[in-house]
């Protein structure tokens, strides 16, 4: 067992499925107790089997449910949390939605629903836990939020999208200014193509999927784990003197001109 995070008190947000799901349990591999946020019935089972490896991993975990989206799922993730285990070491900002839709015919409701999950909730849990952060005894923690490498490029099924991942990149950044003085880090993940339920069907799409790969100097697709190790070094104290950091995760993608 790893002790990167021994005995730390870990908040996941959307950790059912995909990179929370891999988050959290990577965060007890390392020796951390887990607050596993969900969003209710739907999730329920897949839920119960993220606490079952926690658990198989010797930690302890709770359940939280609720809709990230509304500011009173933040104040219950917290309560809960301080409940169970006194305090919160570390927050990973994870919820969100992608449904890819075209630009011209974006009805206002698809768009008003991805800002409310991805940048409101980000927003509101960040917030509520940041105060919890500031509030207990010895103070401070680390806030890593999951962003996307659409924070830095457009994406043409992704207009409401990419504005909310650059949002948070940028959330993160103010927070880092606002929140050292508490001894609170601030740092956000740029993921490239991960294999998610999010983007299942996009990358069913063989002829997409061939190009998406080709683009990536590694050679594959990432998988969550990928992106739940890179969170981990950024929770733990040997990133103690990063902050208001993005660290693109994406095999490198980004540089890459094929």
């Amino acid at each position: 067992m790893s002790k990167l995070l021994l005995n730390k008190i870990v908040v996941v947000t959307g950790s059912s499925s995909g990179i929370g799901r891999a988050t959290a349990i990577a965060a007890s591999r390392h020796g951390a107790d887990v607050v596993l946020h969900h969003l209710g019935e739907s999730t329920l089972k897949d839920i119960e089997q993220v606490k079952q490896a926690v658990e198989g991993n010797g930690r302890r975990a709770i359940l939280v449910a609720g809709d990230i989206g509304d500011p009173t799922t933040a104040t219950t993730i917290v309560t809960e949390a301080v409940k169970a285990f006194q305090r919160i070491d570390v927050l990973v900002s994870n919820a969100g939605i992608c449904p890819f839709h075209t630009f011209l015919d974006m009805p206002d409701s698809l768009w008003k629903k991805v800002q409310n999950v991805n940048m409101d909730g980000s927003f509101y849990i960040t917030r509520a836990v940041a105060n919890q952060m500031a509030s207990q005894e010895p103070q401070g923690g680390s806030i890593v939020a999951i962003s996307s490498i659409s924070a830095l490029m457009g994406g043409a099924g992704q207009t409401h999208y990419t504005p909310t991942k650059a949002g948070i990149k940028s959330l993160m950044e103010s927070c880092a200014i606002a929140l050292g003085p508490m001894g609170i880090r601030c740092n956000s993940i740029l993921p490239g193509t991960i294999e998610t339920p999010i983007n299942e069907e996009d990358l069913a799409d063989e002829e997409k999927r061939a190009y998406m790969t080709k683009r990536i100097p590694l050679g594959r697709l990432g998988v969550p784990d990928d992106i739940a190790e890179p969170v981990c070094f950024l929770a733990s104290d040997m990133a103690k003197y990063i902050t208001g950091a993005s660290l693109l995760v994406d095999g490198g993608a980004a540089i890459s001109l094929q």
